[in-house]
């Protein structure tokens, strides 16, 4: 009963607009003091979980996705992604999500690539006859990987809850990420070829030299973050710190995008971004701390025992809960109020929680989507001026795609696992 009564005010005071951290921060110390535990140990709750080697990894990596959206790296990815594809049919949708996914393996951010790529290849896609609620929903829709290709803010954060290795779960999101990637490469060209849309015509092999030693820099950044985790050269939060440094280093030197002047502002908006969603994991930390306490998921996992569910039974219920949660929450806010009540149902059912970790995060790519509160569309929509009802109609056909790979990804659990399984062990 009293999970009941916590649950229905949660609802109520999101569906009144109040923040959501103010929301569960409110009702954790509610609950807490109501068991007659001191207001200091609530505290001590938010010191032990900020005490957390893998959270310095999230400032560092909304430095580097700030910095990359304002100083001049996405734009030359996207000239390197057209020097290769441009010049098939519907070459700017395919250097699209080709970019995207490159800049994604950067950021870790989904808003901070749909924006970055929205306001490059947007405009380019409409002065080349593009429909525009194509090119939006295309951008928007690719912008998702941002929290699927390794690195991602949605990884860490799921790392944190559930206390998994952050490097088994970067690998896990990779070959669902190309796969998507894959997907949407292959909707572009039969769009493409149906439209009619043009070919970008072919570089000269001056300018193809010249834009590809450019792209050099933006390109080696994946390449520092991610080998210096998987060599074992650095830690998560460690790569978080050198790709801050080396983003800042390549945006002010290199493409000049922005100059010294402006790297303090810059940190600072990236600063802010980040203080919200500390708010959020910590405030959700300590209401899954009296969650846990009140034995409201230990209950619940006795319940669904009592069920006889099967695996995949549970995975359709929880997939369908992901889809209707995502049209009134964001991203942050359903992983935090969910995990402390689904993670124990897991091990009993069988289900691997890396497994578990990519389908929960195909999901919130499809929040992104889904109005009315999906951010990718309210992002895009004003930045390019486009009206919502027509992005949201651009994106559509991408959320059938990405409800294909959901399923795949679902129940053939090998799509995950495969990578982090042969690179550590089973």
């Amino acid at each position: 009963m009293e999970f009941l009564l916590v649950g229905l005010a949660l609802l109520v005071a999101l569906a009144l607009g109040i923040p959501i951290y103010a929301v569960l921060g409110l009702l954790a110390v509610v609950m807490i003091s109501l068991e007659g535990t001191p207001l200091i140990a609530v505290a001590q709750i938010y010191v032990d979980h900020l005490n957390s080697i893998t959270l310095l990894a999230i400032p560092f990596f909304i430095i580097s996705a700030t910095f990359m959206q304002k100083g001049g790296i996405a734009q030359a990815l996207v000239d390197w992604a057209n020097s290769w594809v441009g010049r098939f049919q519907g070459g700017l949708a395919i250097v699209c999500v080709v970019a995207t996914t490159i800049f994604a393996a950067i950021s870790g951010s989904s808003v901070a690539t749909a924006v970055a790529m929205g306001l490059i290849l947007v405009p380019a896609m409409i002065e080349q006859k593009y429909d525009r609620s194509f090119a939006v929903g295309l951008v928007g829709a690719s912008g998702t990987l941002g929290i699927l290709i390794p690195p991602s803010l949605a990884f860490i954060v799921y790392a944190i809850i559930a206390e998994e290795s952050v490097p088994r779960l970067f690998l896990a999101g990779v070959i669902p990420g190309l796969m998507q990637a894959g997907l949407f490469i292959g909707y572009s060209m039969w769009v493409a070829k149906r439209r009619n849309y043009p070919r970008v015509p072919p570089m000269e092999r001056e300018e193809f030299i010249l834009v590809n030693l450019n792209a050099i820099p933006a390109l080696m950044v994946p390449v520092i973050i991610l080998g210096g985790i998987y060599s074992g050269i650095v830690t998560v939060s460690e790569a978080a710190g050198v790709a801050a440094l080396v983003s800042i280093l390549v945006s002010v030197f290199w493409y000049k995008g922005c100059t010294l002047r402006d790297v303090i502002p810059v940190i600072g908006e990236s600063m802010r971004s980040t203080a919200a969603i500390v708010f959020i994991i910590m405030t959700a930390l300590a209401f899954g701390h009296w969650l846990t306490s009140s034995g409201a998921p230990q209950e619940l996992a006795d319940k669904i025992g009592a069920m006889n569910l099967k695996s995949w039974q549970f995975l359709i219920i929880i997939n369908v809960f992901f889809l209707i949660l995502g049209t009134f929450l964001e991203v942050f806010a359903i992983m935090l109020i969910t995990l402390p009540i689904i993670l124990p149902l897991l091990a009993p059912l069988g289900i691997d929680p890396i497994h578990f970790a990519v389908l929960m995060t195909i999901n919130m790519e499809l929040a992104l989507l889904t109005p009315p509160i999906g951010l990718n569309i309210f992002v895009l929509s004003s930045i390019t001026k486009t009206p919502v009802g027509e992005t949201v109609k651009g994106v559509l056909p991408f959320m059938g795609l990405l409800l294909m790979l959901l399923i795949a990804v679902t129940y053939i659990p090998a799509i995950s696992l495969w990578l982090p399984n042969l690179v550590y062990g089973p």
